[in-house]
């Protein structure tokens, strides 16, 4: 008698899906995340509000911020959403490119699939697209030769985010606290730069601050509230007594020891803040407390002392002023403090701001936002981070391209170009990467309330003639020179935005199988044995 087969019986709280049915499910599910933030793109992009179980509202059209509010259950969409994510650690912007970059390529990629192309085909081809896509972007890609270019991509970085009518301002803000962080070799840490947001006045009340902005008052009220030519000494360690870590008795036998005894915590304290005051320092930042009685001898000596200063912000003033962290007490020294020409302590309403300013060469900055109300803050500072990425980039790479849609649809016409050197079935995958691309320029133009036929009819004629920097200006709504209009972008963001989305699709359309647990996760002891009821 032959052997039976063994048959595997998936358990109640699993539902499997299978071929065509998950492929179909999968490009589905990114179709739908792509359609959400479609209509946010460029500087003609509508809002979302997004409002959540608690009633707090977001007014946004920035793709990261929409997908991560989002409530996603299906797995593919998460998938997409993590690009997103990655789009924005990356380089900042570009996020609702790289989600919609994938949602076409799937889209496309379903076409072919009905043709009866196999996924391995599909996705041979688009990586074959994706790697002269990338060549292609350095060939079309123009170098950064001086500032004004930075304003420009940072003026095109926040178009459509709420800070058009303040674009001019706010660009000069980013360009200049990306100069003033730069170190050697155009290394940029975005972290030395502090977005801080004070609600009242205008947007174009906004500054950039040359050192940092604290969200603290003095730790006591008696001390001073403006000291120039600050001297400023960091530490991380507390100007108080330490408890003892175990259960300690004293014995005290007359009221002189008594006495003697509580005298000594004070004799204590001044001696550190005696250290302190001898150190010539004016500011004093502490990372952790300050006691109530040294609190009281540093305001007699007419220093400023602020307490539980967190760590990051520590860093930002020792970057800013130029002073060292001190750890111990013992190692306090002149050639450590920090300089500022002002700190001062402000109260506007109920919040009190302390400003650090004037610091020499400072490699730690600020930049104080102004609105009208948290909404309109929270947009701007979403816009602010957007131009910073994208200038930020631009410095590091010394490229950019045109933007408005042009480097796409360059790049479209000669990826068809190369797909005509190809033989078999990847050609047809190339085409549809391509087209997947033109789809950036075709929905910018539906944005704007223009008619995107005859915008892409009039694109492909004129980079067809040669016109590569040709892309839509949507300020005059027509065709032309983008670089000349002042519309660029960072080589990355779209490099970035190729590899992410490329990605994603290839590894989406790889899945044929998808099995989903609706329940706990079952243990060895409770599987069910695939033999059971077999002889």
């Amino acid at each position: 008698m032959a052997d039976k087969q063994p048959v595997y019986i998936l358990p109640e709280n699993v539902s499997r899906t299978l071929g065509k049915d998950a492929q179909r499910n999968n490009i589905l599910a990114a179709k739908i995340i792509s359609d959400i933030v479609k209509t946010t793109l460029g500087p003609k992009g509508m809002d979302k509000m997004l409002v959540d179980s608690t009633g707090n509202i977001i007014v946004t059209n920035d793709g990261v911020t929409i997908l991560e509010e989002v409530q996603l259950d299906h797995p593919a969409a998460k998938m997409i959403a993590e690009i997103a994510k990655t789009q924005e650690n990356e380089v900042g912007d570009g996020t609702t490119t790289v989600v919609m970059l994938a949602g076409k390529l799937l889209e496309n990629a379903e076409r072919l699939l009905d043709k009866k192309i196999h996924p391995t085909v599909i996705i041979k081809g688009y990586k074959l697209a994706a790697d002269k896509a990338k060549s292609l972007l350095l060939e079309v890609s123009l170098p950064v030769d001086n500032k004004n270019i930075l304003k420009q991509i940072a003026m095109t970085a926040m178009t459509g985010k709420g800070a058009e009518s303040n674009r001019e301002h706010l660009a000069d803000l980013i360009v200049t606290s990306i100069d003033q962080v730069a170190t050697n070799g155009n290394v940029i840490d975005m972290e030395s730069i502090k977005i801080v947001k004070q609600k009242g006045n205008s947007i174009e009340d906004s500054e950039l601050v040359n050192g940092l902005v604290l969200d603290k008052e003095a730790a006591n009220e008696s001390m001073p509230k403006k000291i120039e030519n600050a001297s400023i000494l960091l530490v991380d360690f507390a100007l108080e007594l330490k408890n003892p870590e175990t259960e300690t008795k004293i014995s005290v036998s007359t009221p002189e020891q008594l006495q003697q005894f509580i005298n000594s915590e004070e004799i204590a304290l001044r001696d550190i803040t005696s250290k302190v005051i001898s150190s010539g320092a004016k500011v004093v930042f502490c990372q952790k407390g300050i006691d109530d009685v040294a609190q009281y001898f540093l305001a007699k000596a007419g220093i400023m002392a602020y307490r539980r200063i967190a760590k990051s912000d520590m860093e930002k003033l020792s970057r800013a002023t130029s002073g060292k962290i001190i750890s111990s007490l013992h190692e306090i020294r002149k050639d450590d403090l920090g300089f500022a020409a002002v700190v001062e302590q402000v109260k506007k309403g109920d919040d009190t701001m302390t400003y650090v300013r004037g610091c020499k060469n400072p490699k730690s900055v600020t930049i104080l936002l102004r609105g009208s109300t948290d909404h309109v803050l929270d947009e701007i500072e979403r816009a602010i981070k957007d131009g910073l990425g994208d200038v930020s980039a631009a410095v590091k790479d010394g490229r950019v391209v045109a933007g408005g849609g042009a480097v796409e649809m360059e790049i479209a016409k000669r990826l068809r170009q190369y797909a005509r050197t190809l033989g078999g079935r990847e050609q047809l995958a190339v085409e549809e990467f391509a087209g997947a691309l033109e789809y950036i320029p075709e929905t910018l133009a539906e944005n704007a309330g223009l008619d995107p036929v005859n915008i892409m009819t009039e694109l492909k004629q004129r980079h067809e003639s040669g016109f590569a920097l040709d892309g839509i200006n949507l300020f005059v709504n027509r065709v032309e020179d983008c670089i000349s209009a002042g519309i660029i972008e960072p080589m990355r963001v779209k490099m970035q935005a190729i590899i992410s989305s490329s990605e994603v699709a290839t590894m989406i359309l790889r899945i044929d199988d998808v099995l989903m647990s609706s329940g706990p996760k079952m243990n060895a002891m409770s599987r069910p044995n695939p033999y059971d009821g077999l002889d």
